[in-house]
């Protein structure tokens, strides 16, 4: 089964699948020369573009831990902005925060909430494994909680973050907003978590990874080798890193977690993953919502001209909006 899509997309998608297959050697690695062939940046640019301001800020040089801030200028009446901490996709092994489309998702999201972006630029596999992405996140959490950080407007609200990210950032995301859940911050608080189309796995092969075989971006055989590039050595596709509700996980009933709104697309192959997700938290007593666009692609909220992207972000302001005024 695969979507109806524009050609100019399917073959945008196609060129995107056809490089990042090339980059992924066989002995485990990844060709960074030829990704970053397709793999274009944007600069950071104070003087605000489509009413955003962006600046680069690094955390620790050492691991190349930087983050992108993203502040609307216009569209914005409110006394109050909430934050965004955002984790990019990309299976933990591809792209970065300043990639373009991470960059134009990330500027959207910022002007349309409105809300501060602080997309968080953290380390790659296969150089860098399991738990690394995991542990640059929770840094920059610690860091914008802990440092005087002068470059926030006078509306940002500390006591409004929430936790974002798409496909393997939806991953990150989740670890992330666990760490965090047994953590006393010093003046930031999370309220909520986004996952958006989360990258989560099992040994288990599910009926939408085999029956959505054809689907754009999205294979079995690019996922398998995303999890062996990311895990621990020797460790399997149940490790708690990705079977998140699986044998080997956190128990979550006793923890803090923040409530969760998950979107799901029709035509991703990880969407019974995503579902499991959804359900585990229910399950574990947490306020959880899901979302889902039947005609939807991996990584459609990358494409303005779908319908469902606009709708996740009146979606994402409106879970936003219940959470910050409870």
């Amino acid at each position: 089964m695969s979507p109806k899509l524009p050609w100019k997309i399917r073959l945008l998608l196609s060129t995107l699948n056809f490089v990042t297959d090339l980059c992924r050697r066989s002995n485990g690695t990844i060709n960074r020369c030829l990704m970053s062939l397709i793999d274009f940046k944007s600069p950071p640019s104070e003087n605000p573009t489509n009413g955003v301001q962006t600046s680069d800020f690094t955390v620790d040089p050492s691991r190349n831990l930087w983050f992108r801030l993203y502040i609307p200028t216009t569209n914005n009446n409110s006394n109050s902005l909430p934050i965004i901490f955002y984790f990019h996709g990309g299976g933990f092994g591809f792209f970065a925060a300043n990639s373009k489309p991470f960059d134009d998702l990330c500027q959207r999201l910022a002007q349309e909430i409105p809300s501060i972006i602080i997309s968080i630029n953290y380390r790659l596999a296969p150089e860098h494994k399991y738990p690394c992405q995991y542990e640059d996140g929770f840094d920059v959490l610690k860091f914008i909680d802990e440092e005087n950080f002068k470059h926030f407007p006078q509306k940002a609200n500390l006591k409004q973050c929430f936790i974002a990210g798409d496909s393997a950032g939806g991953n990150i995301a989740h670890h992330v907003a666990l760490k965090a859940c047994g953590y006393k911050f010093l003046k930031l608080q999370v309220i909520g978590l986004i996952s958006l189309q989360p990258f989560f796995g099992g040994e288990e092969r599910t009926e939408s990874e085999t029956n959505l075989a054809g689907a754009p971006l999205i294979t079995v055989e690019r996922t398998d080798w995303m999890w062996k590039a990311f895990l621990p050595q020797g460790s399997d596709r149940d490790h708690a890193a990705a079977n998140v509700f699986g044998p080997n996980s956190i128990d979550i009933y006793g923890l803090k977690f923040p409530a969760t709104i998950v979107f799901v697309g029709g035509f991703d192959p990880l969407q019974d993953w995503q579902k499991k997700y959804y359900e585990g938290l229910k399950r574990a007593g947490k306020e959880a919502y899901l979302i889902e666009y039947p005609n939807a692609i991996h990584s459609f909220y990358g494409f303005p001209e779908f319908p469902e992207s606009s709708l996740m972000i009146k979606e994402m302001r409106d879970f936003m909006e219940k959470q910050s005024y409870k």
